[in-house]
């Protein structure tokens, strides 16, 4: 089992920056690939960005250019550093993490890994 916690949301200005940490504890090294979605009030969740134990990644058009996924793998954690925020990033964040080793290109808005957070909440706006 793999237990995942959310920190770093909280309301930011357009343009802004938010840095999102995903705190991983339990049986961590059967991890392989971890991603953060999102999903805003009356809207689809969305695969925001996702990276691999050996730290491959991948980002929705949305945010390419503007936010960063990393992992920091000896510490256990999962990392969302977003810069030029939008109003329409506003959402409800969360980690997430798979057991099962499949390709980067497995992963989309409807299939997702088994192991989720609770979410933290990001508000960009003025």
């Amino acid at each position: 089992q793999v237990q995942l916690v959310e920190s770093g949301g909280g309301l930011v200005p357009p343009g802004g920056s938010l840095r999102l940490s995903c705190a991983a504890s339990g049986t961590f090294y059967s991890i392989y690939n971890m991603a953060w979605y999102r999903q805003a009030p009356g809207k689809q969740r969305e695969l925001v960005a996702i990276i691999s134990r050996s730290k491959m990644t991948n980002y929705a058009d949305s945010v390419k250019g503007r936010f960063t996924i990393s992992r920091d793998n000896a510490n256990n954690s999962l990392y969302l550093q977003m810069n030029s925020l939008k109003p329409e990033d506003t959402a409800v964040y969360y980690c997430n993490a798979d057991n099962r080793g499949r390709p980067l290109t497995d992963y989309n808005n409807s299939h997702a890994g088994n192991y989720w957070g609770q979410g933290t909440q990001v508000t960009v706006s003025s």
